[in-house]
């Protein structure tokens, strides 16, 4: 069977999906990271595995915080979709430990949030500079 038919033949199957299961996230301090995102969130922190210690999101991903030394972080956005209940408290616990959250992505709307899709949001940076997000109401896309 050449390359061309078994992919023709592939295309017959059902669609499969593909789950994100889990990702590693740089830190310069991977417990600091790691503690910093679970507090604001409302999770915890999981025991290390190998280099890295998880954060379950509840949904079946972790996020595998990976202490990166030597290099600057690149900064990445994370983007967390949460119960609109805890939005408020996710915004004090910001408050809290003096860390400021925005309304747009690009940091302009200090102590502002957005009312996207009927929902409520928020961008913060966490300690080492990664952009995220925290959202009562996922993106609607065409």
């Amino acid at each position: 069977m050449s390359h061309e038919q078994q992919y023709q033949d592939e295309s017959q199957l059902p669609a499969t999906t593909a789950q994100l299961n889990h990702t590693a996230v740089y830190a310069g301090d991977r417990r600091l990271s790691a503690e910093f995102l679970a507090a604001i969130l409302g999770l915890k922190v999981g025991a290390p595995f190998g280099p890295f210690l998880p954060v379950d999101l509840g949904n079946g991903v972790t996020l595998d915080y990976y202490e990166k030394t030597g290099e600057p972080i690149q900064s990445q956005h994370y983007a967390f979709l949460v119960p609109d209940a805890q939005f408020g408290g996710m915004i004090a616990r910001l408050e809290a430990v003096g860390v400021t959250y925005y309304a747009d992505p690009n940091h302009t709307e200090p102590g502002q949030i957005n009312r996207l899709f009927g929902g409520r949001g928020a961008y913060f940076a966490d300690p080492d500079g990664h952009n995220m997000e925290i959202m009562t109401r996922p993106y609607i896309r065409p």
